[in-house]
């Protein structure tokens, strides 16, 4: 066996880097959203032990939906990838690229056993540089055939060293074989056929039989004329190794899917479903089609389901002709490489094994394939292909006449197939360009024409995507994903009547219900999908709920684990206020999928609206448990530890706004909430840099704006909430309680009469029965010095609220200076007392002002989103003493104003802690209320 020279492997790099550098700007298309962005097993989050238990897209074994795809291997160099740069798809393209370079190198290794160096470095090149294997290069989910070509090409090297001296038994070299046999099959399904090609290499290779000598000797011992050769007898308990071990990975294999085989339809395999003689046609047609694909790879195609290949229902169809001479040919090489001896035969042998049994797999001769034709699964054939085709240019160039062309076709073939692998690449780039450069090649594939319309549908181009969909449905009339396609679109562009319309028709299409026969058999799980995106639709409309639930039971009838249905109905369930219901329905969806969860989060919202939040947040943890990152669990679980009032939890939930922020860094309510946390632990600072993030990531945040004013106002910094509350004004003219705080500190702070008044006067115009504005408006006529206007409004203000006794106390004092006023303008005194007194009047007048508009602050209350605030700053003022009343001594005057101040000081930390209490709880109960309702989204922003 020749070893791989340096240089030979630098060819190699060389060669492959250049065809495929392009390939590292391609992006995650087609299979590749499922396999990587969609896969939560990728994540480091979720236990290795999931890889194993789950299929290729991360969907369990179990589930019906699965594609019994088991590849754990593949997926934890996904997930590798995704452990040094997530979601980069350089990364993942790089690492693709590097493992076709190895397959590359191993398989020119591979060659060296078959054919001379020259001519095995040729089939290398030719493997490297052929277009049909982009799909699996450059798309990212073809790293199965990589990974498993590796092994299989490793498995067949080490058992070629499994023959000893004198034709004694190595075993460890077939030990390892077995291993990587496994390690193979791990990787992909296919990597098990690489036993078949070890038997016969054994046979035919190693022991050196030909198929006249098998069958000369078994006749003898038939006959009874002779035994069973030595060499032959070693030869078999080599096979019933390998076949034993071969048996015993299909029975694991079988024991992993569950017994169970993936539900496909007849629009992923058309012929599948097809009665005889059509299916039996069609497949032998498919055999010819992919040899062409590999002899002429000009018009490639990421997509031959559907439509792509019609079928082949007739013996008359001329297509028939292609099958009829693919067998002749291939039936010719067979009987040439099995009847002489000699290295030619030898060489022609091994590659039909490499071409044939890595195929048989995706052939449908033993169990349905999900497609018609996949370039992917050529990958591994192309090696036989190309070992035939280096074979053959091998004789051509040994011929004098012959050696200049063949060089020169060797040329052209290695650089054409070059240029075409590197501008196919390009196709890659996203899903827009792969499916259109699909569609140039096939028209007739309504999955191409869906599939461009959900890339144009990711870009927000719902117009231009609704033509591609229609066009689906003109292509293929009865694919129900195609009307369901166009339903979504129509609503998208909210025509929900045309949205109906086209659900409708979708439904139609769908098989009814046949006693006795197994539903999920004859159509996809998705297209379920059906009924929940028209009950989703419908529900809308408050007098359809009923119709809504009855769809959603529809589908449950029809399929009994389907979970989507029990999701979807337990929310409309909430919506129709029947709890209780809801949490059957979360109960039921979680006996079919416990590790889920978004289920734990949705019944967690059910205990909310049942008034259990103990519970609630139980079921919030273990949503948390089972994805640490689950945003909404965040976010409303800390909420709910929040509300709760308990101060041991804030801590954990302050943790877990911090979480939420990490992974929704621009999501300004997570800021909010973290300062809403703050401001509860008396923390201003720190709550003032979180309001003020907020502020940055949502200039217009109403509740952030707001208490941020507020967080000044009680701080002393009422000069500082103003430029605040203008802005939330601006954005939100119509807040009442801004304008309230606004005026309060105009008049106190800035002594601006006029703006408070204006402040006040269009809280009225808003709402004319708001007694906070009234009460403050009638406060400014008193410092307006207007006593007759203070009265009326209060009067008025009294009426509005009857029951409040500061009111009626503040029109008691303003009586009593219209009538002190009055009775001092009646007196007769001289003229030179006159102004002197009518100016003390004035001054008591406007000094009894500020008592009413202080007391009347003790009473306001400012009310904003998750937290309110009151802050009542009190004067204390000189009180003017009565002429009649006994005047008292320097020391008792300080004593009582010692005393009163003290008593005023205590009555306002009173006042505030009750005013601040009372609006906590009120508040955040109302902002609970909004979680109950909108629990699948973030809290809203205005209490």
């Amino acid at each position: 066996m020749a070893d791989v020279s340096l240089k030979e492997a630098a060819l190699i790099v060389g060669v492959v880097a250049a065809c495929y550098w392009n390939s590292l700007f391609c992006g995650f298309v087609f299979d590749d959203v499922s396999a990587i962005l969609d896969n939560k097993d990728l994540h480091p989050s979720t236990p290795l032990k999931n890889l194993f238990q789950n299929d290729f897209w991360g969907t369990p074994m179990s589930e019906e939906r699965s594609h019994k795809s088991y590849r754990p291997l593949t997926v934890l160099t996904f997930r590798l990838n995704y452990l040094f740069s997530e979601l980069n798809a350089v990364s993942y393209h790089f690492l693709n690229l590097v493992f076709h370079v190895v397959v590359c190198v191993v398989f020119l290794k591979v060659c060296k056993l078959f054919l001379d160096n020259r001519s095995s470095v040729v089939a290398s090149l030719l493997f490297a540089v052929h277009p049909i294997h982009t799909e699996a290069v450059t798309g990212v989910v073809g790293r199965a055939e990589l990974l498993s070509s590796i092994f299989f090409l490793a498995a067949f090297l080490s058992y070629t060293k499994s023959k000893g001296p004198d034709n004694t038994i190595v075993w460890t070299p077939i030990a390892v074989t077995v291993f990587l046999v496994a390690v193979a099959t791990l990787c992909k399904e296919q990597g098990i056929t690489v036993v078949g090609i070890c038997c016969v290499y054994e046979v035919f290779i190693a022991q050196g039989y030909t198929l006249p000598v098998l069958l000369d000797t078994a006749v003898q011992i038939l006959r009874g004329k002779g035994s069973i050769p030595f060499s032959m007898l070693q030869t078999l308990l080599k096979l019933i190794v390998l076949m034993f071990s071969t048996l015993l990975l299909v029975v694991v294999r079988v024991q992993v899917i569950q017994s169970q085989l993936p539900v496909f339809t007849r629009f992923d395999n058309p012929a599948a479903v097809s009665p005889s003689p059509a299916r039996q046609l069609t497949f032998n047609y498919l055999l010819p089609v992919n040899a062409w694909l590999l002899l002429n790879p000009s018009e490639l195609c990421c997509d031959w389901t559907m439509g792509t290949i019609p079928l082949v229902e007739s013996l008359l169809d001329v297509r028939n002709v292609a099958t009829l001479t693919f067998f002749c040919f291939l039936g010719s090489l067979i009987v040439f490489s099995l009847r002489y001896p000699g290295d030619s035969s030898k060489t022609v042998l091994m590659a039909l094994c490499l071409i044939v049994l890595p195929f048989i797999p995706a052939s449908n001769l033993f169990f349905p394939v999900g497609f018609v034709v996949a370039e992917r699964v050529l990958y591994v054939p192309s090696m036989g292909f190309c070992i035939l085709v280096a074979h053959g240019w091998k004789k051509l160039s040994n011929k004098s006449v012959l050696r200049k062309i063949s060089w020169v076709c060797l040329a052209a073939v290695l650089f054409t197939h070059a240029l075409k692998t590197l501008h196919r690449n390009w196709d890659w780039e996203s899903e827009y360009t792969l499916f259109m450069s699909a569609l140039k090649v096939n028209k007739n594939n309504a999955k191409l024409w869906n599939n461009v319309g959900h890339a144009l549908e990711n870009e927000k181009n719902f117009e231009r995507a609704l033509q591609f969909f229609i066009q689906a449905t003109q292509v293929q009339p009865d694919d129900i994903g195609a009307h369901m396609n166009v339903g979504r679109t129509y609503k998208n562009l909210n025509k929900t009547k045309e949205a109906e319309e086209s659900y409708m028709i979708a439904k139609s299409l769908m098989p009814q219900i046949i006693p006795g026969k197994k539903y999920a058999a004859r159509v996809a799980p998705n297209h379920l999908n059906v009924y929940i995106n028209l009950a989703n639709l419908i529900r809308a409309n408050e007098s359809r709920l009923e119709e809504a639930d009855q769809l959603y039971r529809q589908a449950i009838s029809m399929r009994p684990d389907f979970k989507q249905a029990y999701i979807s109905r337990g929310e409309l369930l909430l919506k129709m206020n029947k709890p209780l219901k809801a949490k059957e329905a979360y109960l039921r969806a979680l006996e079919l999928d416990r590790t889920n969860a978004d289920l734990w989060y949705n019944l967690a919202i059910v205990y909310i609206e049942l008034k259990d939040p103990t519970e609630a947040l139980k079921n919030f943890n273990r949503a948390l448990e089972l994805n640490p990152t689950h945003k909404l669990a965040l976010f409303n679980s800390a909420l709910l530890m929040q509300e709760s009032g308990d101060a041991r939890l804030r801590p954990e939930a302050k943790q877990r706004l911090l979480h939420y922020v990490k992974e929704e860094p621009q999501d300004a309510n997570g800021y909010f909430n973290l300062g809403m946390l703050a401001m509860d632990d008396k923390k201003d600072m720190e709550a003032e840099a979180w309001m003020k993030k907020a502020i940055r990531l949502q200039p217009n945040f109403r509740s952030a704006l707001f208490n941020l004013a507020l967080l000044y106002s009680q701080t002393a910094k009422e000069l500082m909430a103003l430029p605040i509350l203008e802005d939330l004004l601006r954005y939100y003219p119509d807040h009442t309680k801004g304008l309230i705080l606004k005026g309060d500190i105009l008049m106190n702070q800035k002594k601006d009469i006029v703006g408070a008044k204006m402040c006040f006067e269009k809280i009225l115009e808003l709402d004319p029965n708001n007694v906070q504005g009234k009460h403050n408006l009638c406060v400014v006529y008193f410092e307006e010095r207007d006593l007759i206007k203070a009265e009326k409004c209060l009067v008025e203000t009294l009426a509005l609220a009857p029951h409040e006794e500061y009111i009626q106390r503040h029109l008691n004092i303003v009586r009593s200076k219209i009538a002190s006023l009055g009775a001092t303008e009646g007196s007769s005194l001289p003229a030179d007392g006159t102004a002197t007194a009518a100016a003390e009047e004035k001054k008591n007048s406007f000094q009894n002002l500020k008592e009413v508009k202080n007391e009347q602050k003790t009473t306001q209350t400012t009310v904003d989103n998750n937290k309110g605030h009151s802050k009542n700053k009190k004067r204390t003022e000189k009180n003017n003493m009565d002429k009649d009343t006994p005047k008292k001594s320097t020391k008792e005057i300080k004593d009582i104003e010692k005393k009163r101040v003290a008593a005023l000081k205590r009555l306002e930390e009173i006042e505030r802690i009750l005013n601040a209490n009372w609006l906590y709880y009120f508040c955040h109960w109302n902002s609970i209320s909004i979680l109950m309702t909108f629990y699948n989204t973030n809290v809203s922003n205005d209490c």
